[in-house]
């Protein structure tokens, strides 16, 4: 059974319906089928990244450098299949090219784009993004990480906080004060001075890693700080990547648990008939797929703009805002029509939920972004006061 009532797949073209098939057949083969034991252990599986890299997921649209230089619609496109098999495996993609490499592609020197992104295009060098801290995560403006410049070289103290991928990664952006406002910095994680530690036990995006990050007199030379990254407009630049992603991929957690659910109706008895065949089971089935359907539209219809350069970031907003809530919604409902089976790591909708719980809260907070759109809505910056 489709859940594609709008025949929305007649607006896509078709290099848009083969980036789907291809990713769509990625999940199936290597996610799917060991996601819920990943699931269960927290382990984030190394071994996936180079079959990421073959297929030209990461920075997949940056142009050049050998990266893929597909469309924001693929992008979003590849976001939704992704999170259809895990919001953990999305991630990575996420942190890797729209905000690692993306700081790198806006902020970064030619030397420095040349050195970095083939490799972690390739998958052969992990990035990481450090912005949030223990005290400042909406509220990046009132990071305490600062970095002082001595001689040729720049040194950096502070902690950061909830960095994706972190532990793993060779190269860590960091944003810090310095006398002059905010700068980024490309930190080799081999660098002295430098701890990153998984933040344990989690009941939400088991199979991904997020990290403490302390930054105890890290020394940077100056070829290392992003030479184009000037106060908090930088981070946001790339934190807009991320979220358009976001748009899309929540909804491919939303897509999944409504198939599950779909496809579990159908099968389970009650009464004599088909779940399926239940006013109260149909109402809610009718209602994830026309939240769902909608919110897809959204979707593509910021991932149009995007493409011709019209995209503001209070849309972002909209879209990020809009897919979560969906997405989450959507999630109940589906591990409510399983019942007890539900709860089961054998079946997606409860696991999609746990981890929609922090995609809602990372990238700005349900809040922030309603602020966003408020703002934009009203001309008036409701953020303080």
């Amino acid at each position: 059974m489709t859940t594609d009532l709008l025949d929305i797949e007649s607006l896509l073209t078709d290099e848009e319906r083969a980036v789907r098939a291809r990713v769509r057949a990625l999940v199936d083969r290597e996610i799917t089928p060991h996601i819920a034991d990943w699931f269960e252990r927290a382990h984030f599986p190394r071994e996936i990244i180079p079959k990421l890299a073959a297929e030209g997921l990461l920075g997949m649209h940056i142009t050049g450098y050998g990266c893929a230089g597909r469309s924001s619609v693929e992008y979003g496109i590849a976001m939704q299949e992704l999170e259809a098999g895990d919001s953990g495996i999305r991630t990575f993609v996420s942190v890797q090219g729209s905000l690692a490499m993306s700081a790198i592609a806006k902020h970064g020197s030619e030397e420095q784009r040349e050195a970095w992104l083939p490799r972690m295009a390739a998958g052969e060098v992990v990035g990481c993004f450090g912005l949030t801290e223990p005290n400042a995560g909406s509220d990046p403006g009132s990071m305490q990480t600062f970095a002082r410049r001595d001689g040729d070289d720049w040194v950096l103290d502070g902690e950061k906080r909830w960095i994706g991928l972190a532990s793993i990664a060779d190269v860590a952006v960091i944003w810090a004060q310095t006398d002059e406002g905010v700068r980024g910095f490309l930190v080799e994680t081999s660098s002295p001075g430098f701890t990153a530690t998984p933040i344990e036990p989690k009941l939400s995006m088991r199979a991904s890693i997020q990290c403490d990050i302390a930054l105890d007199g890290v020394r940077v030379p100056e070829s290392m700080r992003l030479p184009a990254a000037r106060g908090l407009r930088a981070p946001f630049e790339c934190l807009n990547e991320a979220r358009f992603g976001i748009a899309w991929g929540a909804l491919g957690a939303g897509r999944d648990a409504l198939e599950v659910a779909l496809a579990y109706a159908g099968e389970r008895e009650i009464f004599g008939r088909p779940l399926a065949g239940m006013q109260l089971t149909q109402a809610r089935l009718a209602e994830m797929v026309l939240s769902l359907q909608q919110a897809q539209l959204l979707a593509l219809h910021l991932g149009r703009r995007k493409d011709a350069g019209l995209l503001r970031p209070h849309e972002i907003s909209m879209g990020k805002l809009a897919s979560c809530r969906t997405a989450i919604d959507i999630c109940r409902e589906a591990r409510a029509i399983l019942g007890g089976n539900g709860v089961s790591l054998e079946h997606s909708p409860m696991r999609h939920a746990a981890n929609l719980e922090s995609v809602r809260t990372y990238e700005g907070t349900d809040e922030v972004h309603t602020l966003v759109i408020g703002q934009a809505l009203t001309g008036l910056a409701a953020f303080r006061g």
